[in-house]
């Protein structure tokens, strides 16, 4: 069930599955998105292939593709389930990266994608079902696009953690650590009354190294007498961000693609 209390979305499992009580608006929202993972599959796929693969009659998939009927929402989570399988957001962010040789990979073609983008936030109604969230939270700059598709698609606000402060802000939550192997100190901040005591934060980005941002990310919300909802990340790279996350007992953190580091 989705719910949704002064713009606070709860997403929650009732005996049935996964269902959406609230505003129709969010429900129409739910069924488009699975549209357009559809319209993913066709890309690859035929119609008939498509048939076979959902039950579903060439003629029915032939109009969701074209815009000319919406699935039932009961329809459109039984043909995301079926879809997630076959043109999943896992397997498209596989075959989106490549190492340089140097051992790093260009995430461009990802956060410019909005259908990937989108893709990512429908994971996220179902990755996080049962959890109360009413902030995004990311860090700049990469993660931005993404955590603001999500947002929107909760119907929440975003938040923007910076390296630098703004003069117009007048107090900051601050948190410093050292990224990676860096002998450098970095900071990120927040201003003080964009996450309040009560708050439930989705902590989301495009990619996962070290962990030692996302570490600073959860001491920011623990600042501000929030809470951690969740993590949500596209891409991890290797398994040593994991150690900086260990203590993450109270929070899931989903990953949709592991991958191994390059060197």
């Amino acid at each position: 069930m989705f719910l949704r209390t002064r713009n606070v979305y709860v997403l929650v499992h009732n005996k049935e599955g996964l269902t959406f009580s609230e505003s129709h608006l969010s429900d129409l929202k739910f069924r488009m998105m699975t549209i357009e993972l559809l319209k993913m599959a066709k890309k690859h796929y035929t119609y008939r292939e498509l048939s076979n693969l959902t039950k579903l009659p060439v003629t029915v998939l032939s109009r969701y593709c074209k815009g000319h009927v919406l699935p039932s929402s009961s329809r459109a989570k039984e043909l995301w389930v079926t879809l997630d399988k076959i043109v999943g957001l896992e397997e498209e962010l596989r075959k989106r990266i490549k190492f340089n040789d140097m051992g790093y990979f260009d995430n461009s073609s990802i956060i410019s994608d909005l259908s990937i983008l989108q893709q990512a936030a429908q994971s996220v109604f179902y990755r996080f079902a049962g959890r109360r969230i009413t902030k995004v939270l990311t860090a700049a700059v990469d993660g931005i696009p993404l955590a603001t598709i999500v947002a929107e698609a909760l119907g929440v606000n975003l938040v923007i953690a910076k390296n630098s402060k703004e003069i117009g802000v007048r107090t900051f939550h601050e948190e410093s650590y050292i990224p990676g192997d860096s002998a450098l100190i970095m900071s990120l901040y927040i201003p003080r009354d964009l996450i309040r005591r009560g708050d439930s934060v989705l902590i989301v980005d495009d990619v996962v190294k070290t962990g030692e941002t996302h570490r600073a990310l959860v001491n920011l919300v623990a600042k501000a007498r929030a809470e951690v909802a969740g993590i949500f990340v596209l891409i991890a790279v290797g398994a040593s961000w994991k150690t900086k996350l260990r203590d993450a007992t109270n929070f899931p953190v989903e990953v949709v693609l592991n991958i191994r580091p390059r060197t």
